[in-house]
């Protein structure tokens, strides 16, 4: 059980519900967010409706009237 001391510091700062935020160590081989980003724009991750996204995005691109004339 709680001791009168310990009830009245709770009542007063309040309870903290969670740990210390951990560390996390830089890993070299870990995969950066514009990888991350470019995967999921392309459909890559398997997803149906990326995948379909990305087929419209393409078939934009292709259109006549996006081309640049070079």
């Amino acid at each position: 059980m709680a001791s009168d001391k310990e009830v009245y510091q709770a009542m007063t700062t309040g309870i903290k519900f969670g740990g210390a935020k951990k560390e996390r160590p830089e890993d070299a081989n870990r995969v950066k967010t514009k990888a991350r980003v470019k995967s999921y724009k392309t459909g890559a991750h398997k997803s149906g409706a990326a995948k379909h996204k990305a087929e419209i995005r393409q078939r934009v691109k292709n259109r006549a009237s996006q081309r640049k004339n070079k």
